[in-house]
């Protein structure tokens, strides 16, 4: 039979399995037949003969690249993206209404305007003499005194050596019309226990009276009489603590009505160490104002 003739034979040519050249090979599969693949390859079919060569796998379509059969459920190319979490809850000031929103910015505004006239006003008070500071001076002082007034003590070079305790005693109006007048009331004393022991003493404790004092000293000359109208404020404001304090120590009595009050402070120099050849004099000194009447509105309790 011709090589060239057509038939089952002629694929494979002359030198092919099933051609001319080989006369032991029986007739090939038809053509429409494909040769059986399995996992790991094309199986040879029984009609190869032993030792002949198989082709290489990777001539061979894998099933990855078959396309799927039509009806089949497609396979997904890569895993479907993780959900949106939701967006976190609001919190804080972002989670008012617009309302409250807007009223707490202008609280907030309100307070740092006034947090910054403060320290502006601080600052010009204790910032040396300049031309805003002079020509403002007097609403700078109705502004810093006498709770906000600063100075430079702790810092001095020869810090304060001495324990000054501020006392103060009253004439007191009796209920059956007579005048009895009270013993000495050491109101340093009284702030110096509430404040031993205690782990967060209040402002009031630790600085009222004793800044009330220094402000009466620096206003007033060695007679006692207030310089400018400075000192009167001091003497003013020196005079409601001692009745506010009088009033919670029920100084006058049931009945009674505080009619005047006299003040005095009690100064002893602080012990030198043993170790110092420094000799002081430790005899108490005594400054006592005179006697000051209390006006109807501050008898029954001064300021609080």
């Amino acid at each position: 039979m011709d090589a060239y003739d057509e038939g089952s034979h002629a694929r494979h040519g002359r030198t092919g399995p099933g051609g001319p050249g080989d006369p032991a090979s029986p007739s090939a599969p038809p053509a429409s037949v494909p040769a059986p693949v399995g996992q790991d390859g094309p199986r040879p079919s029984a009609d190869t003969p032993p030792g002949s060569d198989a082709p290489p796998p990777s001539d061979v379509p894998s099933a990855s690249d078959t396309p799927p059969a039509p009806g089949a459920p497609s396979v997904p190319d890569a895993d479907p993206p993780p959900p949106t979490p939701p967006p976190e809850p609001r919190t804080g000031v972002a989670a008012l209404s617009l309302p409250y929103r807007i009223a707490a910015a202008v609280a907030l505004g309100t307070v740092a305007v006034v947090v910054c006239a403060h320290l502006g006003m601080t600052f010009l008070h204790v910032a040396p003499a300049n031309t805003v500071s002079k020509k403002h001076a007097e609403t700078i002082e109705d502004w810093i005194y006498p709770e906000f007034e600063q100075n430079w003590k702790l810092f001095a070079p020869n810090p304060l050596q001495q324990n000054i305790s501020v006392q103060v005693r009253a004439e007191v109006l009796t209920p059956d019309g007579g005048v009895r007048t009270t013993g000495w009331y050491d109101l340093s004393a009284e702030d110096g226990r509430a404040i031993d022991g205690n782990l967060l003493p209040s402002h009031t404790q630790q600085n009222e009276l004793r800044r009330a004092w220094d402000f009466f000293v620096a206003t007033h000359d060695g007679e006692d009489r207030p310089v400018g109208m400075r000192g009167t404020l001091a003497e003013s404001y020196l005079r409601r603590i001692m009745v506010m304090r009088l009033g919670r120590s029920d100084a006058a009595g049931p009945g009674g009505v505080v009619d005047q009050i006299q003040v005095r402070s009690r100064t002893t120099e602080v012990p030198p160490p043993e170790w110092s050849e420094e000799k002081v004099s430790t005899k108490p000194v005594y400054r006592t104002l005179p006697w000051w009447p209390v006006p109807q509105d501050e008898a029954r309790g001064g300021i609080g």
